[in-house]
């Protein structure tokens, strides 16, 4: 059979809910850049949300790229590991190679209405076996153990978790 090569991907999504410190100070980060770059598109302040920037305001459309880089400084803190997919045993196991962040909604004057999302995309993972729920994967990068033996992870989908890309070889 040929190998099976998948990537995942994760969203996460951080609104005013939030209860996790990590996700807090991205939210309080992401609002106060928005807010920032925000007034470059949003000149004559008649825009209040990120919808009316993005429908009236010429070149809004980068404030996602813009606004991201209140989002980088965090991402080391993770230590290159996908945050809350877990292994079938409780622990993180995901690779992330890169990310994208969107903003989803927006307040310049309302900060409970702030939403955004950063799409994690892991490294890519051979897919050896699906057991019932869950997919047995291996690290593509990982060297075999000196007995032969390759170290697996076995997860499950959940909510916001998708095979992103699969490339089967021949």
């Amino acid at each position: 059979m040929a190998e099976r090569i998948i990537t995942v991907s994760y969203r996460k999504v951080i609104d005013a809910s939030t209860t996790r410190p990590w996700d807090k100070l991205v939210f309080n980060d992401t609002y106060a850049e928005f807010r920032l770059q925000a007034q470059y598109f949003n000149q004559q302040r008649q825009y209040r949300t990120f919808g009316e920037l993005m429908q009236y305001a010429p070149g809004a459309e980068q404030l996602h790229f813009l606004v991201s880089a209140a989002v980088r400084g965090y991402l080391p803190q993770l230590g290159g590991l996908v945050p809350e997919v877990l292994n079938n045993q409780g622990r993180h196991f995901l690779p992330f190679s890169k990310f994208q962040f969107e903003i989803i909604n927006s307040d310049l004057l309302d900060q409970s209405r702030h939403q955004v999302a950063i799409n994690f995309y892991s490294e890519p993972l051979i897919w050896h076996e699906t057991i019932a729920p869950y997919l047995l994967v291996s690290e593509k990068a990982a060297m075999p153990e000196p007995t032969g033996e390759t170290l697996t992870h076995l997860f499950q989908l959940q909510p916001f978790v998708s095979i992103h890309s699969l490339y089967s070889g021949a």
